[in-house]
């Protein structure tokens, strides 16, 4: 069965655009198409689509009050925000919304197709430079829940992950587990395979975006 999904975005030559792209893609089906806020909330409820991909500036209803809007009514359609501002201002308000993830415009067609399974699938599809943010509010600071031993994860490899979540090479991690640095990197790649995810700031996105690493201080 095809992804269904809804583009909210108003400038009619970008949604043009996207739309080629995505329909690119066997799995995937552009079911309609907005050109403002409220357009993509009464859209969400008559289409019914698996994902939809947000702008942050629409008229009428920007993008974090239709976010919102939708998310609550709608808790099973996923918002993947496409923009091409990273401002601290939107990003935070549009995961607090309930966006389950947000690209930049300078994404490629792959990595934009490849976001949308991801946030079909349950998971979370962040830019790099969004992870970093994430990343920058925490501090360097944070504290994973070991209560927990989420998606088959052991208790090294979420020691290796919260390290990560410092901001840690692998050098410094293996010395404070005491562990070979090509350990450390064993550890990391079962960790993605396990997350399903590429790199670590998009493990490290994962874990704080699951209540994972909290934003709570630590006591170091």
């Amino acid at each position: 069965m095809r992804i269904k999904i809804l583009l909210a975005e108003d400038h009619k030559i970008v949604r043009e655009g996207t739309r080629q792209l995505l329909e690119q893609s066997p799995d995937m089906e552009v079911v309609g198409e907005a050109s403002d806020g409220v357009e993509a909330v009464k859209l969400a409820g008559d289409l019914h689509p698996n994902v939809i991909v947000m702008d942050v500036r629409l008229p009428h209803l920007n993008g974090i009050e239709a976010t919102r809007a939708i998310t609550a009514r709608f808790p099973e359609i996923r918002v993947l925000i496409l923009s091409a501002y990273d401002d601290d201002s939107y990003v935070f308000p549009l995961l607090e919304a309930g966006a389950s993830g947000y690209l930049l415009k300078t994404a490629s067609g792959s990595e934009l197709a490849e976001a949308i399974r991801l946030v079909h699938s349950g998971q979370k599809a962040l830019a790099s430079r969004i992870t970093e943010k994430i990343l920058n509010r925490l501090g360097g600071r944070g504290t994973y829940r070991s209560a927990d031993m989420p998606e088959g994860l052991t208790e090294r490899e979420m020691e290796v992950l919260h390290a990560a979540a410092h901001g840690q090479p692998n050098k410094l991690i293996a010395s404070a587990l005491e562990i070979s640095p090509q350990t450390v990197q064993v550890h990391l790649r079962n960790i993605f395979a396990k997350l399903g995810v590429g790199s670590r700031s998009e493990a490290v996105a994962y874990a704080i975006r699951h209540g994972w690493i909290t934003l709570e201080a630590s006591d170091e």
